[in-house]
C-alpha cells in the first residue's frame, strides 16, 4: 500500500526534530492523526504562532516577541559580565541557579566541522560586537563540555583575548552531593585539575 502524500509529508516534517528517526516520526504522525487530532491542531497553531511572533533579541540573540528580551531590558543586571551559552535552554538553566546576575549572549549553536557548522554559522560576529560595547569587562564561556562545545569555547577565547577581553570558562567537576566512588574517572580527573585553594 502506498502512503498518501500528505501523510508522507507530515512524517518527513516530524523528522526535522532532533533524535526523531523515520519510525518515531511515523508513530508520532499516526498518533496525532488517530488519537489526538485536537492536540495536532493545537501543535500546528502554536508552531505557526511561534514562527510568526518570535524573533531574536537584538542584544543577546535569544528568542523574544519584543526587540529586546526581558533579561536584556532588566536594568538591575550586571553589564560588566557577559555569559555565552549555546542555546536558549542553557540560558534558562543558568537563570534557574540564581547564581548569575549578568548579561547573556546565545550563540544558537556551536562549532561542528563534521556537520558543516563553522564560525560564520554561529553568530560569532554578533558576539564580538556585543562584547566590545564598552560595558563588558568579563566574558564567561558557558558552552557544553562536549567536543564541539570545547572547540567553540577555545575558538571564542582566542578571538576575545585578541580583542583584549578578559575571558573565563565555567568549571567542571564533581556534582553537589556526589560521592567519589560513583563519579566517572574523566569527571574526577577534571575536578582534580580544576581544584582551588581553600
Amino acid at each position: 500500500m502506498k502512503t498518501p502524500s500528505t501523510l508522507k509529508s507530515l512524517i518527513e516534517a516530524l523528522r526535522v526534530l532532533p533524535g526523531v528517526g523515520p519510525k518515531s516520526a511515523q508513530r508520532m504522525a499516526y498518533h496525532l492523526l488517530q488519537r489526538d487530532q485536537s492536540g495536532a491542531a493545537e501543535l500546528a497553531r502554536a508552531l505557526a504562532d511561534a514562527l510568526t511572533h518570535l524573533k531574536h533579541c537584538a542584544r543577546c540573540n535569544t528568542f523574544t516577541e519584543q526587540e529586546i528580551c526581558e533579561l536584556c531590558a532588566d536594568a538591575s543586571r550586571d553589564d560588566a559580565q557577559l555569559c555565552v551559552v549555546e542555546m536558549p535552554g542553557d540560558l534558562l538553566r543558568m537563570e534557574q541557579t540564581q547564581a548569575y546576575h549578568g548579561r547573556y549572549f546565545v550563540l544558537m549553536g556551536r562549532l561542528s566541522p563534521l556537520d558543516g557548522i563553522g564560525p560564520g554559522d554561529v553568530h560569532f560576529d554578533r558576539l564580538l560586537a556585543r562584547a566590545a560595547d564598552g560595558l563588558v569587562k568579563e566574558v564567561i564561556l558557558s558552552t557544553n563540555f562536549t567536543v564541539e562545545g570545547e572547540a567553540t569555547a577555545h575558538y571564542l577565547a582566542e578571538l576575545l583575548r585578541a580583542q583584549g577581553m578578559q575571558v573565563s570558562r565555567i568549571a567542571r567537576g564533581l556534582p553537589v552531593g556526589g560521592e567519589l566512588e560513583h563519579v566517572d574517572s574523566g569527571t574526577l580527573a577534571q575536578a582534580f585539575i580544576e581544584r582551588r585553594h581553600v
